[in-house]
C-alpha cells in the first residue's frame, strides 16, 4: 500500500483546504495517509472553525474583486470582509466545507496527529479539539513519514 504524510503548520482558511484535499484524495486512491498538525496547523483540529479566516495582507497573489492597496487591506474589517467572500466564492462553487473535508478525512481512515509539543507551549485544551486525532512528536511521525511515497509540508 503506497502511504502519504502531510505536515500541515498553518491555520488560515486558504491554507486549511490543502491538507483535507490532499489527504482525501490520496485516502480515495488507496493510500494510507496521516496528517501531524503542528503549530497553528493545530487550528484545523479544533471542534469549532468558524474563526478560521483569511488575511488579504502579505497575500498578494489573492485575487480580489477590484485592486486595493496595502494601505485598505490592513483596515479593521477587511480580515473578515475577505473571509466572507471566499466562503462565499467557495460555496458558490460547490467546493466541501472545512467541517466536511474533515469528516470526509476521518471516514476514509486518515490518520490526524495533534503534536503534543505544540499543545502544551500553546496552553490547548484538549477538549477543544475534535475527537478521534491522536497526539505525539515528531519522532512518531518521523517514523511513518520516512516510509512513505510522498511527504508533503504544507
Amino acid at each position: 500500500m503506497k502511504k502519504m504524510a502531510i505536515i500541515a503548520t498553518k491555520g488560515t482558511l486558504d491554507m486549511a483546504y490543502p491538507p483535507f484535499i490532499l489527504a482525501s484524495t490520496a485516502a480515495a486512491l488507496g493510500y494510507e495517509v496521516q496528517i501531524f498538525f503542528t503549530f497553528y496547523g493545530l487550528q484545523l483540529l479544533r471542534k469549532d472553525l468558524s474563526d478560521v479566516r483569511i488575511s488579504p495582507l502579505a497575500n498578494p497573489a489573492m485575487p480580489m474583486p477590484v485592486p486595493m492597496p496595502v494601505l485598505v487591506q490592513v483596515l479593521p474589517g477587511m480580515e473578515t470582509m475577505a473571509t466572507m467572500m471566499m466562503k462565499d466564492k467557495l460555496k458558490k462553487k460547490g467546493v466541501a466545507s472545512l467541517e466536511e473535508l474533515r469528516a470526509v478525512c476521518q471516514e476514509a481512515d486518515v490518520k490526524f496527529i495533534a503534536c503534543q509539543m505544540t499543545v502544551d507551549l500553546f496552553d490547548f485544551d484538549k477538549s477543544d479539539f475534535i475527537d478521534g486525532i491522536e497526539y505525539g512528536g515528531a519522532a512518531m511521525f518521523m517514523e511513518f513519514a520516512g516510509e512513505t511515497d510522498i511527504c508533503l509540508f504544507v
